[in-house]
């Protein structure tokens, strides 16, 4: 007989699974990004960065093994801070750093 719960149960773990991916990114992301890059993009700062997806991939991550529920709050509000980051915050401190050399054009080297 086919059951539903365990088909809902697959997606429910394979959301986690992503979830935790998307946090582990973002952190990476932060570790790697100088801590000035945050102060001239005008965003909070790196350690405040690093503590929210932090804590958002420890949550994720109690989600992909199944210690929390994937519907938490706390999984809910990992995604959305690793969301915030990787959409904003990523792209602004992205940016800094990447001066126009002499010579090029706005499509690369002339």
């Amino acid at each position: 007989m086919f059951e539903i719960h365990g088909v809902l149960d697959l997606i429910f773990w394979l959301l986690a699974i992503g979830a935790f991916g998307l946090c582990a990114w973002a952190l990476f992301h932060a570790l790697r990004t100088p801590a000035r890059a945050f102060a001239v993009a005008g965003k909070l700062n790196k350690r405040l960065w690093l503590l929210i997806l932090g804590l958002a991939t420890l949550f994720s991550f109690a989600a992909a093994v199944q210690y929390l529920s994937v519907l938490s709050i706390f999984t809910i509000a990992s995604v959305i801070g690793s969301g915030v980051y990787l959409a904003d915050v990523k792209p602004a401190v992205g940016e800094i750093g990447k001066g126009g050399g002499s010579g090029n054009g706005p499509y690369g080297p002339w």
